[in-house]
């Protein structure tokens, strides 16, 4: 018997796409809440305007006198102080991207592309100001860590986060004098600490906080209720500064990854080629990273790391943060993908851990551009957004960035 089916019919099948696209997951603002608009400090009394014309702001400091310590003589005068004076500069910088697409796109198209254009130009806005602030944040030269970055080790418990880090951190916060903020009780000594969620589980489970979510408060083990240690309040983002890939190699170098793509991989691919057969080593390492291994200040906002879920020789299926599962940005041939340890970060500071300046036509967190039409006939439309600004540390004394592993990767 013949039966009409779709397979043999096939070019009278259409496919019905739902006209809503599918968005991932918003990026959020994490470290520009540890900043502080320069003419908040004071300014000399210039406007924000002002500064701005400036190639860039420096900021003065001067020393202190030296304690007293002898007798006023009765037949001799004193001997004057001198002060010292030093300086610190935040460079204002610009950024900006835009869309454009055919007026003919806009007549056919039969999803609602130009709506979400204008959704992932905002979107893209923040993350890239945001980033600046990151930046900032994860840049300077206050860092502590058990080893160096790249010899930190998800084997090692002791290259892990605890709670005991923060008793001493305090300490040494205090002691340096950096500017918190005022809680609900009117105590200026308050910080943030931002982390990723990985961190925080070996917080959570360590030291005294684990004795207390077992015996005293529950919450903090079913509920996730750790919010505060000392005068510490977390941060926990996904968003946190992670730098891919940068610790120790995977399992003494025993399993390591250190391999490239062997061709160009796209935003929302599923799919990797790498230069070697890594098929072997699909199951060691909790993400693998594509892009430069960040070492000392590098910073290289495109590195992303995916899951490994299958491969087949040189080719692998992965899982990123792209909408769809796949690749959030692209990748070029030659790339490097790694599988080595990841470092984690903890950020610690207060309201002036950082300065930020802006344009204030352009606005603290940039202007949208659009939409307008271009071309002769209009026949083109785009949509972008601007930026003139920075963020920058004044006092390397006012952010301390803390470096560990984390047992979520063992």
């Amino acid at each position: 018997m013949t039966v009409q089916t779709t397979s043999n019919l096939s070019d009278s099948i259409t496919t019905l796409y739902k006209s809503k696209y599918l968005m991932g997951a918003k990026s959020q603002r994490v470290y520009d809440q540890i900043s502080i608009p320069y003419t908040d400090l004071g300014a000399d009394g210039k406007s924000m305007d002002e500064l701005m014309r400036a190639s860039a702001v420096y900021v003065p400091f001067l020393s202190q006198m030296e304690p007293g310590t002898t007798a006023i003589s009765q037949t001799a005068d004193i001997t004057p102080q001198t002060l010292e004076d030093a300086t610190a500069s935040v460079t204002p910088t610009s950024r900006g991207e835009a869309l454009q697409w055919s007026q003919q796109l806009e007549i056919q198209v039969y999803t609602d592309y130009t709506a979400r254009a204008y959704e992932i130009v905002g979107q893209n806005a923040m993350e890239s100001i945001e980033l600046l602030a990151e930046a900032a944040a994860c840049q300077g030269t206050w860092v502590e860590r058990y080893v160096a970055r790249a010899s930190l080790d998800k084997d090692t418990s002791t290259h892990r986060a605890t709670d005991a880090r923060f008793r001493e951190y305090q300490g040494m916060m205090l002691t340096l004098k950096v500017p918190g903020f005022i809680n609900d009780a009117g105590e200026a000594n308050v910080w943030s600490a931002i982390m990723h969620p990985f961190v925080f589980h070996d917080i959570a489970e360590s030291g005294n906080v684990d004795s207390i979510g077992l015996y005293q408060d529950k919450g903090i083990h079913l509920n996730f209720e750790l919010g505060q240690i000392g005068p510490f309040r977390l941060v926990v983002t996904p968003f946190a500064k992670v730098f891919g890939g940068a610790g120790a190699d995977y399992d003494a170098g025993t399993h390591t990854v250190a391999d490239t793509l062997a061709s160009a991989a796209t935003a929302l691919g599923t799919t990797i080629v790498t230069s070697s057969d890594e098929s072997s080593h699909i199951t060691y390492g909790k993400f693998w990273t594509i892009g430069t291994e960040e070492t000392g200040s590098t910073f290289y906002p495109t590195n992303e790391r995916v899951k490994i879920l299958s491969a087949s020789t040189t080719t692998l299926t992965i899982l990123g943060e792209g909408p769809n599962g796949g690749l959030k940005y692209d990748h070029a041939a030659g790339a490097a993908v790694r599988n080595a340890d990841s470092v984690y970060t903890i950020v610690f500071g207060g309201p002036q851990s950082l300065v930020k300046l802006f344009a204030t036509d352009v606005g603290e967190y940039g202007e949208t551009v659009g939409p307008k039409k271009t071309g002769l006939l209009d026949q083109f439309n785009s949509l972008g957004w601007k930026y003139w600004g920075n963020y920058g540390r004044i006092a390397e004394n006012r952010v301390l960035r803390f470096e560990c592993s984390t047992s979520y990767e063992v």
